[in-house]
């Protein structure tokens, strides 16, 4: 990119790659990567940003495959200046760079219960524009707002009802940047809530290959929801079921492999681009509409070019 930029006090890098900051570690370069000091410097660089320039506000890439091409414009990552985590009565206020398993932690010392969060990669801006959830339990459920700044430097307080979340979805306009959450959560024992975290984590690495590269569920679940982790669960419209059925279990493409594990995980095994990530995924979507005639969705979302 040739265009002149605004001039941040944060960090602005041209050309940056973006494989060291995704958990599969694939994909090419970032045009121009930025790391604002604070919500000032965000919204005054984006103001000032050529409005034709596009901007993808990016989390720690939990979620994310960046295709080898890398991505145009400007990748926005948020850092230490949206971090903060404060638990005042019953309301959890969180930066959208906190982790999510951090404001589990904090919200549960303070006898707050977050718990659900506990086992949800990534940070919270992630949790709120993809509505994550686990063991029945979603961000649409106790969150009270957000605060995000939009692509024309505006900075806007948007009430949870109007982002209308959806399995897997929210409303959350292309290009705002989401940079604080609120949420409201039931009073608990913080030894109680310490206990159950304990608890998910160890049945979530008894099914999941948290060892290994992935970028969490590959696919969205046909029945609409996720894994309750209830006795009376449904395994029936569930994404891994529908790939182990059409025997994909385990596997392989190039580097890019599903789990032995976990069917529905996707993995780097070694050496794997983004290309051959998502020609896999791709594969497993096509032998799963042949075999059950149900159609996969994408979890992990893709960006940038081939």
């Amino acid at each position: 990119m040739t265009q002149t930029l605004p001039t941040p006090r944060g960090s602005l890098t041209p050309n940056r790659t973006l494989a060291d900051l995704t958990w599969l570690r694939v994909g090419g370069p970032a045009d121009w990567l930025f790391q604002p000091a604070d919500e000032a410097d965000l919204a005054a660089f984006l103001a000032a940003l050529d409005p034709a320039i596009p901007v993808f506000p990016m989390g720690v890439g939990s979620n994310l495959i960046v295709r080898d091409g890398g991505i145009r414009g400007v990748v926005i990552r948020l850092g230490r200046g949206f971090n903060a985590i404060a638990c005042e009565g019953g309301t959890v206020t969180a930066g959208a760079a906190a982790l999510d398993a951090h404001v589990a932690r904090r919200a549960a010392e303070a006898g707050l219960d977050l718990t659900f969060l506990r086992t949800i990669p990534g940070s919270i801006g992630g949790a709120v524009r993809m509505n994550a959830g686990c063991y029945g339990t979603y961000v649409a459920d106790h969150l009270v707002s957000v605060r995000a700044v939009a692509r024309d430097g505006g900075l806007h307080e948007i009430a949870a009802a109007d982002l209308r979340f959806g399995y897997r979805h929210s409303d959350l306009p292309e290009g705002w940047v989401v940079i604080e959450a609120r949420f409201r959560a039931e009073p608990g024992d913080p030894a109680e809530l310490a206990a159950r975290m304990e608890e998910q984590l160890a049945r979530r690495d008894a099914s999941q290959p948290t060892k290994d590269r992935s970028a969490g569920s590959t696919f969205r679940n046909p029945a609409g929801y996720s894994s309750t982790g209830r006795a009376d669960d449904s395994h029936e419209l569930k994404a891994w079921t529908l790939i182990d059925a059409a025997g994909l279990r385990g596997h392989r493409l190039g580097g890019a492999q599903m789990s032995e594990k976990h069917p529905n995980f996707l993995l780097n095994a070694g050496g794997a681009t983004a290309a051959e990530l998502e020609a896999l995924g791709e594969l497993v979507r096509r032998k799963v509409r042949e075999t059950s005639g149900h159609e996969l969705k994408w979890e992990v979302i893709r960006v940038g070019r081939p």
